[in-house]
């Protein structure tokens, strides 16, 4: 199985073309090949397949074996992979996601090659329930949750997977390896969730550093990064469009209040390819 490894602001992935469904040992090859030390090395593998609905369709395997519904940074390296290597030479294309429906995406162009992409990620989901949270309300915000002692305030946001917004004083520096694993396992969220810790610097700009659920931390999320940027709009810390700094660089983020979508545009990058063995 032949492979490329790409990363969107050094999220990384291993993505497949030309399967026509996912391996029946999937989970498995995921947590062997996205080992640092023993593999590859990724926080996941994507599989880009067939569609009856999209031009192509995205399924996700988290580095621990878990299937993710969703991933911005995953689905720009899906469309600059499928535009590069010759899969489509439209620069608007539609791709299937698991939790997020069929999105649109549309390509900038430059030397042949897809340079930034700019993907509409779809309404955000509020409703405490559907996100999902044990708790009430539409939206949840800024309710309060305690673990191993400590007390913090979060917002819930869903783009196609569960999100926990948390507002610190400085998240690129903020322990991120306590309090992550312990939030995203917490009773509040059945199906886990993916906890961002964010610090506002102006009404264009808010810092961020990302617990990823099934991959640990990270050094960018897409879907993070929109869950942040609508999270800082509905408390009033932010503009509807705002750059959002994660460890492996920005991503600019609109919530369009004409249609109440989200828009994420950003890089990718094709690092090198190789073949499983398999």
């Amino acid at each position: 199985m032949e492979f490329t490894k790409m990363h969107g602001l050094g999220n990384d992935f291993l993505i497949f073309y030309g399967e026509r469904e996912l391996p029946e040992n999937v989970s498995e090859l995921a947590v062997a090949w996205c080992n640092r030390y023993f593999g590859v090395g990724g926080d996941g593998l994507v599989f880009i397949l067939p569609s009856d609905e999209a031009d192509f369709k995205m399924r996700i395997i988290n580095s621990d074996g878990s299937e993710a519904e969703q991933c911005g940074n995953a689905i720009r390296c899906v469309s600059k992979y499928v535009y590069d290597n010759g899969y489509t030479d439209k620069t608007e294309i539609t791709i299937e996601t698991l939790g997020a429906g069929v999105q649109q995406v549309s390509l900038q162009i430059e030397d042949g090659k897809a340079k930034t992409v700019r993907v509409d990620m779809g309404e955000p989901i509020l409703d405490g329930l559907a996100v999902p949270t044990t708790l009430p309300g539409n939206p949840v915000l800024s309710r309060p949750i305690e673990t191993d002692g400590r007390k913090f305030d979060f917002t819930a946001v869903s783009m196609g997977n569960p999100h926990c917004v948390i507002y610190v004083e400085d998240a690129p520096n903020f322990d991120l390896n306590t309090w992550g694993p312990k939030l995203e396992v917490h009773p509040y969220f059945p199906r886990k969730i993916n906890v961002e810790f964010a610090t506002v610097t102006s009404r264009d700009r808010v810092e961020m550093r990302v617990w990823e659920r099934g991959a640990g931390p990270t050094l960018a999320c897409g879907t993070g990064a929109c869950a942040t940027l609508v999270s800082s709009v509905l408390n009033g810390y932010t503009d509807r469009a705002a750059w959002i700094g994660l460890k492996g660089g920005d991503l600019f983020i609109e919530w369009d209040e004409r249609d109440n979508h989200v828009y994420m545009t950003g890089p990718a990058e094709a690092v090198f390819t190789g073949n499983t063995g398999l």
